[in-house]
């Protein structure tokens, strides 16, 4: 039987990953994947499916609920020969990338994986996901008005 999820800690990091890797591109996340050497092999419990969940927002983040619209996910699940069960969730139909965050999910579950992990995979992938933030912050700061300025100027 597997092990339990023993801490606060244990959790939030294992939120961080599947947060980080459902948010990476598919073709990248599979290139680093393709990095890691000697992988436990793995029985796929569910695999791929592509569906839809409905999304809920609050006005000012806050307020009553509402339907937002509906967002396409792809699903997995894997299990290794030891036991560790993986689960992926992606945003959009990419069966290959759930089933690639199922298996990375599983295998972080072993503390001699965990390492490797980190510095080959999601490590990267937060670096790249920054980097992306920031060149989208900058071209957004590019068009920023400073109306103030414009009406300071405008009185002039």
């Amino acid at each position: 039987m597997p092990p339990m999820l023993s801490s606060d800690a244990t959790l939030s990091r294992r939120q961080r990953w599947l947060s980080v890797l459902a948010k990476a591109p598919a073709d990248r996340l599979e290139a680093l994947w393709r990095t890691l050497r000697a992988t436990p092999s793995y029985t796929v419990l569910r695999r791929p499916e592509i569906g839809l969940v409905m999304l809920q927002g609050r006005i000012s983040g806050s307020g009553a609920p509402f339907a937002a619209g509906e967002m396409t996910v792809t699903r997995a699940a894997v299990r290794l020969e030891s036991g560790q069960m993986g689960v992926g969730y992606i945003g959009g139909r990419h069966p290959r990338q759930a089933e690639i965050v199922a298996a990375i999910d599983a295998l972080g579950q072993l503390p001699e994986w965990q390492r490797q992990l980190e510095e080959q995979i999601l490590t990267p992938l937060e670096q790249e996901a920054e980097a992306r933030r920031r060149g989208r912050a900058a071209k957004a700061a590019a068009t920023k008005v400073d109306f103030f300025t414009v009406a300071r100027e405008a009185g002039t």
